[in-house]
């Protein structure tokens, strides 16, 4: 008897009714519990973290890069504002330092360190240039610099307007000042 007439002949039995519901049941409670899906989105952030962590670098990277940018266009902006300030200032600072070197240097009352101190760039703006390179749209330092050429002008100015008070005295005013 070969496998073939085995199953022909015994058919029957093959084909029962298989395990009751009961039986069943108590397979499905052995069986694990399946998990609730999470998102796919989460799922995918659960594995490839890392990568999440490079892209928000890379953004940050990218807006820091913008701001910069916006920084350098804010300088040039401001640069030519600066320029027309000092060749105003700069021009009437000359013009008054012109009329003082004309005086003779004993009238003026003026000693060398005196002149020095009131040539056009001294320590005092080379510092608020420094500062405005490093903070090219603060205000404050613009507005010091322009208070800055004011002072001066406003000195060379009472120089000028004492030398010329006294100068336009008579010599018997003179004496009694002295």
């Amino acid at each position: 008897m070969n496998l073939e007439e085995f199953i022909r002949q015994n058919r029957s039995g093959f084909e029962g009714e298989g395990p009751g519901p009961d039986v069943w049941a108590r397979l499905e409670k052995q069986l694990p519990k399946p998990k609730k899906e999470k998102g796919r989105v989460v799922q995918m952030m659960a594995k490839h973290w890392w990568k999440a962590a490079i892209l928000v670098a890379l953004l940050v990277n990218a807006g820091l890069l913008l701001k910069y940018m916006n920084t350098k266009q804010e300088v040039a902006v401001v640069i030519p504002e600066i320029q027309e300030m000092e060749s105003y200032y700069s021009a009437r600072i000359e013009q008054k330092m012109d009329e003082l070197k004309q005086l003779p240097a004993a009238t003026a009352g003026l000693d060398s360190l005196t002149l020095k101190e009131l040539e056009l760039r001294n320590d005092t703006y080379k510092m608020l240039e420094k500062e405005l390179a490093a903070n090219p749209g603060n205000e404050r330092i613009r507005a010091a610099m322009i208070r800055y050429y004011q002072m001066k002008l406003e000195l060379l100015d009472r120089i000028l307007d004492e030398h010329n008070k006294y100068s336009n005295d008579s010599p018997s005013t003179q004496k009694d000042v002295l």
